[in-house]
């Protein structure tokens, strides 16, 4: 491992992903946060504008960032007291219920397998939220933070109040209040502005619409000023900045950024040179081919085909395609995007909600049996969707 000091001057090499839509690059930068299980938010650069037009402030990303990374913290944190939490919350509930020690053992049994009746009735004491009582102060600068520390002050003096309720709503409410005793809010924000600092990823999607040059429309020298303020007020979160938020100070040095765009009408060189010295790692995406629609449809641990049986598994239907039927819906999916607009994987979508739009409909008549798609059914399915014909097109 390299010493503090220089692991302080190692920073990030940050990515411009380059590439038509529906080619992955959003899925790509979240199935990567996901991996390293860091913070990840995704905005497009078309929302920030310069001062003096209509949009929002940069500094926003880093706030949004704070706030999914305080809630990724604390989720993480709660799943490791979670049992210690339910024990707690099943021993309020069997307290309260005043049983003898024979039922107390069997509902302790029941609370466990989660086979408690769901109609019985406990009376607990709950406590009432601090947030009713705590002034919105989100957006306004500075203030943010005042905001969460008058609610953490205010949830400590709330008085609790008795509720009766289902015993299964009861040890949910009681389990997420003995939780929330246990989780010290000091700890989860430390963690979580940690994250943010050392592991978080920022997407910024259609860099290429605020190319000087890019967008594929007119506007003049005005559009090509903002387009090259939104440039100028990105790059010091790039380059590495403090920004204030509710939870505390962020410094953006070791955030890894990923600008992604089509770059149709643009060039990543129309960019400003300070933001394409920041993006040093350029990749380009390939459009996508029949085997890659393929690989989707029927090649991953949760690709398109698995989540369209699991669903229609719900209602007692059994649903299977043959690797011929795969094929040749990966083959009208690359003929759509050929002739109409290139949307990339996107267009399975349509495909598979057109190819199962009657199975789906009529799944309750279907329950029990087994429905297997072929290619011959495919092409009856989508034989409007796979020729040329001129009502094809006003379906995506």
């Amino acid at each position: 491992m390299a010493n503090r000091d220089l692991q302080d001057e190692i920073t990030p090499k940050n990515i411009l992903m380059i590439g038509p839509t529906g080619v992955g690059k959003t899925e790509i930068s979240r199935r990567l946060a996901r991996m390293a299980g860091a913070p990840f938010i995704k905005v497009e650069a078309t929302k920030f504008t310069e001062v003096g037009y209509v949009g929002r402030d940069v500094d926003s990303i880093i706030r949004d960032l704070a706030e999914i990374s305080y809630e990724q913290t604390r989720s993480d944190l709660a799943e490791e007291v979670r049992e210690a939490a339910e024990s707690a919350a099943q021993k309020t509930i069997l307290d309260r219920m005043a049983l003898s020690p024979e039922d107390r053992q069997k509902m302790k049994l029941e609370l466990d397998a989660g086979e408690y009746d769901q109609t019985q009735e406990v009376e607990v004491e709950v406590s009432q939220s601090a947030q009713l009582m705590t002034p919105d102060l989100a957006g306004m600068p500075g203030m943010e933070e005042i905001g969460m520390k008058m609610q953490s002050a205010l949830s400590g003096m709330m008085p609790k109040k008795k509720r009766k309720m289902r015993i299964g709503d009861a040890l949910d409410q009681l389990t997420e209040e003995e939780i929330d005793n246990r989780l010290d809010s000091n700890d989860i924000r430390d963690e979580a502005l940690e994250r943010i600092e050392q592991s978080a990823i920022v997407f910024i999607d259609e860099i290429d619409k605020i190319a000087v040059g890019g967008g594929g429309g007119s506007g003049g020298a005005n559009v090509d000023v903002s387009r090259q303020g939104v440039q100028r007020d990105l790059l010091p979160l790039i380059e590495g900045t403090t920004v204030s938020t509710r939870y505390g100070l962020v410094n953006t040095d070791h955030i890894l950024f990923i600008a992604s765009g089509s770059f149709h009408f643009a060039s990543p060189s129309d960019l400003i040179p300070e933001l394409q010295g920041r993006l040093p790692v350029k990749v380009e995406l390939s459009p996508l081919t029949v085997d890659d629609f393929a690989k989707i449809l029927d090649g991953t641990e949760h690709c398109l085909m698995r989540q369209y049986e699991a669903l229609l598994k719900t209602e007692g239907l059994s649903l299977r395609f043959s690797p011929e039927a795969v094929h040749r819906i990966a083959e009208i999916a690359q003929l759509r995007n050929e002739q109409d607009e290139n949307i990339g994987a996107r267009r399975l979508h349509t495909l598979m909600e057109k190819l199962l739009e009657d199975t789906a409909f009529g799944a309750d008549l279907l329950q029990g049996k087994k429905v297997v798609f072929d290619a011959k059914m495919v092409d009856e399915s989508l034989q409007v969707l796979a020729g040329d014909s001129a009502s094809s097109r006003y379906i995506i």
